[in-house]
């Protein structure tokens, strides 16, 4: 009998470690899920809004992405990032609400040992050099500037028409995003500099920020009309929303189609690409939110394996191991078509 009972007490303790064993296994397997945490600076960003629902599209089996609104508040930024890190996320994407201050950030991944990819917004470059897993992945803000600016030389060249008063120069205001923001002064600074580079003589009415709102815009460009009315020959914005936010003040003041200025954006939203094909805009410059979201994608896999961003350079240029930069592209009703439904 002790013999018999030794042998089923072996037998209980053998069952009851493989069944342990398989879950752990089962537990361990779970944990294997890839789980990637996102604080964007503000969701009601046209086109943010469009890249992050992108990039959440790439959610399967294997990866969880959560999302979380900042509501352009660092304060609440800095929050969600201590939380998405309490909640175990192998990576964190982060759309900085405030470009200049990342410490917060910085210093809660740090610490937790989690790497983090900014986007969209780039902070400063001092601040990604403060650890090695800090990276970025954006696009290049002087050369969507460039292109805003050979959009508005293209367009003053062949429309000799915008120069209404015909005293050789082409009046025009801008509307620009946050007051300090690194994206808003270059394409300001490199469209208007594009411009005289291409041989146009401008002469600047005025200038206003709008912090990227169509709303906003709206309510400037109203002004700008109220102030200088057919004087305005062109509105240079800093975005597709300030663009539509011009294009809604003159349809709300009922000022006849040819009367209205040329009216140029950036970024290629699905609304701001629709206005080029209805001739409300004379064009845009698109912002890839699909390779950016693709790229962020794959970069948070490779990185929440613990491998390197080197590992996307077949693809991808990498700049200081630390940047990835998507081209942007010129539109126009010549080649809407290659853009609309991308």
């Amino acid at each position: 009998m002790k013999k018999v009972l030794v042998t089923l007490l072996t037998a209980l303790c053998l069952l009851t470690t493989i069944l342990s064993g398989c879950g752990k296994q089962s537990e361990n397997k779970s944990e294997s899920k890839i789980k990637i945490g996102v604080s964007a600076y503000d969701m009601y960003d046209t086109f943010l809004g469009q890249l992050v629902e992108l990039f959440q599209s790439f959610q399967n089996e294997d990866v969880e992405i959560v999302v979380y609104n900042a509501a352009q508040s660092q304060q609440t930024q800095n929050s969600q990032v201590r939380k998405m890190i309490e909640d175990g996320m192998d990576v964190i994407c982060v759309n900085l609400v405030d470009r200049t201050d990342p410490t917060a950030v910085i210093d809660a991944a740090r610490k937790a040992d989690v790497p983090v990819i900014f986007f969209n917004r780039e902070l400063v470059e001092g601040d990604i050099g403060r650890w090695d897993k800090l990276f970025y992945i954006g696009a290049d803000a002087e050369q969507s500037g460039v292109m805003e600016g050979e959009l508005a030389a293209w367009a003053c060249i062949t429309n000799k028409e915008l120069d209404r008063n015909g005293d050789g120069m082409i009046q025009f205001v801008v509307l620009e995003g946050e007051a300090g923001h690194q994206d808003a002064i270059v394409r300001t600074e490199a469209s208007i500099n594009t411009m005289k580079k291409q041989g146009i003589e401008i002469d600047k009415l005025g200038y206003a920020i709008a912090n990227w709102n169509r709303a906003q815009a709206q309510t400037k460009a109203t002004q700008f009309i109220e102030d200088y009315g057919d004087d305005i020959e062109l509105v240079l914005s800093n975005n597709d929303d300030m663009a539509l936010g011009a294009i809604d003040a003159y349809e709300a003041m009922a000022i006849p189609r040819n009367k209205w200025p040329a009216i140029l954006g950036i970024d290629g939203t699905d609304v701001g690409l629709e206005a080029v094909k209805d001739d409300k805009m004379v064009g845009t410059v698109y912002n890839d939110k699909e390779g950016q979201a693709t790229a962020m994608f794959e970069l948070a896999c490779v990185l929440a394996k613990g491998g390197s961003i080197d590992e996307l350079s077949d693809k991808y240029t990498i700049e200081n191991e630390r940047y990835i930069r998507l081209p942007y592209a010129k539109v126009t009703s010549s080649n809407i078509i290659q853009f609309i439904g991308r």
